[in-house]
């Protein structure tokens, strides 16, 4: 097999040519290592326009992509941030460079609704870029709430992605289901708010959930899901909604990363919804903050085996008498 030194003079167009994607991964690693931006970046094109002549290098396309996004300086790294690119990476490019660069290091860089992602990104790490004028893409402020610290996020690498959830500390309670006949109420819209915070688990991965709302305490909700043994243990508020955010931007076993930002604005939808806040929209930070911190939270199991991505979460609103009990899981 051809390495890169034993080709002619533009060893990108003969790999292309020949449609030689693994001679292309090495050329991707070689520009990689000695910082040659202009070079990867020709060779991201042309893989790309290989594509429209029958040759599947889009796999080098995306590579090329991705290490330009990971690794470039700024000015380079916004090149691929125009809105085509990235469709096949493992997470979105905008998080890709936002996991590394603020918003002053790109800042006239980047437009439009690609800029719009970058911010919200940023922003969701906790960097405050209020009074920015960006596209509505994401309708939410552009500085972290007094209640919101910054997520959790993943460590993207030449070797891919670490996207584990965060970790919390649990003090679990065991209790016996059998006997409680809870009255289900229909919360269409907390369900819809929820089911969309997972449908990548659901629809590009092999996942599943559940959600119901109940008249009663979490072990009623818990109930209504068709438990008859579960265990719980108290969850603070910014547990819950790293949690919850972390659920929004993954991918889970098979699914392609949604990114921090749209995981953020997933835990806002929930919470509104929860609340009863939907309208107008965004919620005012403050009332919102109030309404779902005084929600109780806590994370449950059936006694099952844990393995894979997993969230199972109960809230309570004990004014109101309500409870709601979710939950979405997928096997690694």
């Amino acid at each position: 097999m051809s390495g890169p030194t034993d080709l002619g003079d533009d060893p990108i167009t003969d790999l292309v040519h020949r449609a030689d994607l693994d001679g292309l991964v090495r050329l991707i690693d070689s520009f990689t290592t000695d910082r040659e931006w202009s070079e990867l970046l020709r060779l991201r094109d042309r893989a790309r326009a290989a594509v429209e002549t029958g040759r599947q290098l889009w796999p080098a396309a995306t590579l090329a992509e991705y290490r330009l996004a990971l690794h470039a300086p700024p000015e380079w790294a916004a090149r691929v941030l125009d809105g085509e690119s990235g469709r096949f990476t493992i997470g979105p490019l905008a998080e890709v460079v936002a996991s590394r660069l603020t918003w002053a290091d790109l800042d006239g860089l980047v437009s439009g609704p690609v800029a719009a992602g970058v911010a919200h990104e940023r922003v969701a790490r906790g960097e405050d870029l209020t009074g920015l004028e960006v596209a509505p893409v994401i309708e939410l402020p552009l500085a972290l709430a007094g209640w919101e610290r910054a997520y959790t996020v993943p460590a993207y690498s030449d070797e891919g992605i670490d996207d584990t959830a965060p970790s919390i500390q649990l003090v679990w309670s065991e209790h016996d289901l059998e006997g409680r006949n809870p009255v289900v109420v229909d919360d269409d819209e907390s369900a819809r708010a929820f089911r969309q915070l997972v449908e990548t688990w659901t629809d590009s991965s092999t996942g599943r959930c559940g959600f119901v709302c109940v008249e009663g305490d979490p072990l009623d909700a818990l109930a209504a899901l068709g438990l008859r043994r579960s265990r719980t243990a108290p969850v603070a508020f910014s547990d819950a909604i790293d949690l919850l955010a972390w659920a929004g931007a993954t991918g889970a076993a098979r699914g392609r990363r949604r990114g921090a930002a749209l995981g953020r604005f997933g835990v806002w939808w929930l919470l509104a919804a929860l609340c009863d806040l939907g309208e107008p929209w965004p919620p005012d930070p403050e009332v919102l903050g109030a309404a779902s911190g005084a929600l109780e939270w806590r994370w449950w199991d059936g006694f099952e085996p844990s393995s894979g991505w997993r969230l199972s979460l109960c809230a309570h609103d004990r004014d109101a008498g309500l409870s709601w009990a979710m939950s979405a899981a997928d096997e690694a």
